[in-house]
């Protein structure tokens, strides 16, 4: 294990604990399971929940479930109705895809509001990852944020999402968060600069099994059909059909819906399945993106 790692990690928890405590998002893979034990380790004050995207593999729902240290909240729009994968669909009109992720933006990351988030963000998770994130994260009112910056002098980088990001874990970047927290979203990643291989050292040595489905040959804990995942969606549509079978009827009443709205002049598409088979990259003849994005 990585003791050089894990005191960084812990000194990044310690450094930027806000009064009323940390939001631990809690997915309930490795990652979430590696930051919520160096909170404990770090003696910092945390509240970890986990947000039920109702497209969670069973094995993670219960595997969360059996945290009793974890919260589980659900989504409800302002009618008090709950928010599902498959509901949205049809608000939405359209499938969620890697460029349009409304389902991670209402039912995944919806909390903290307000609050100072820990994540388990990585570098080597992806590119834009490495691009987008760093040990602290402000998201929100970026040109006040920014001015605040300049006049304490704390250095920053500016993403492409039009928020910032700073590596430092300095006395300036401590009072920009506490500046910043209450009118943003600011995420602290204490494992940003974490391999795979540290993680899983990490928790083998504190005695974390984590999540089952790792040992069912799953690299990457997430929403089933979730179009980050790949072609590996093929392999959870195996293991979980009922979800393949929810996700068509929903792109049925979703058709229907677009139909009722007159937004189905440019489309191809007759059932459900049609745009399953689109959605996996199998037909890409049926209907282009800006097509489904423009049809009026």
């Amino acid at each position: 294990m990585n003791v050089i790692k894990e005191q960084k990690a812990i000194e990044r928890l310690k450094t930027f604990e806000p009064a009323d405590g940390y939001y631990l998002a809690y997915s309930g893979g490795k990652d979430s399971d590696c930051i919520k034990i160096l909170a404990q380790l770090a003696g910092v004050k945390f509240e970890a929940v986990h947000n039920l995207t109702t497209v969670d593999a069973p094995e993670t729902v219960r595997y969360v479930q059996s945290q009793p240290d974890v919260r589980i909240d659900k989504s409800f729009d302002k009618n008090g109705n709950h928010v599902t994968m498959w509901n949205l669909i049809v608000k939405k009109l359209i499938p969620p895809t890697r460029l349009v992720r409304y389902c991670c933006t209402e039912l995944k990351e919806r909390g903290g509001i307000g609050r100072v988030v820990v994540t388990g963000v990585r570098w080597s998770e992806s590119r834009r990852r490495r691009e987008s994130a760093d040990v602290v994260k402000i998201v929100g009112k970026p040109k006040s944020t920014m001015k605040t910056a300049d006049e304490i002098g704390a250095e920053y980088q500016q993403t492409y999402q039009g928020g910032i990001i700073f590596n430092d874990d300095n006395d300036k970047n401590r009072r920009l968060v506490e500046h910043c927290y209450r009118t943003t979203k600011t995420m602290v990643n204490p494992i940003v600069d974490w391999s795979d291989d540290d993680v899983w050292d990490f928790l083998h040595y504190y005695g974390c099994k984590s999540n089952p489905l790792y040992e069912c040959g799953f690299n990457r804990i997430g929403c089933i059909g979730c179009p980050m995942a790949g072609k590996h969606r093929y392999v959870e549509f195996e293991r979980y059909p009922k979800y393949k079978q929810n996700y068509i009827m929903a792109f049925d009443r979703m058709l229907e819906r677009r139909k009722q709205l007159g937004k189905s002049s440019k489309m191809s598409w007759q059932t459900g399945q049609d745009v399953f088979r689109w959605w996996l990259g199998e037909d890409f003849n049926q209907i282009t993106f800006d097509d489904l994005i423009n049809t009026n």
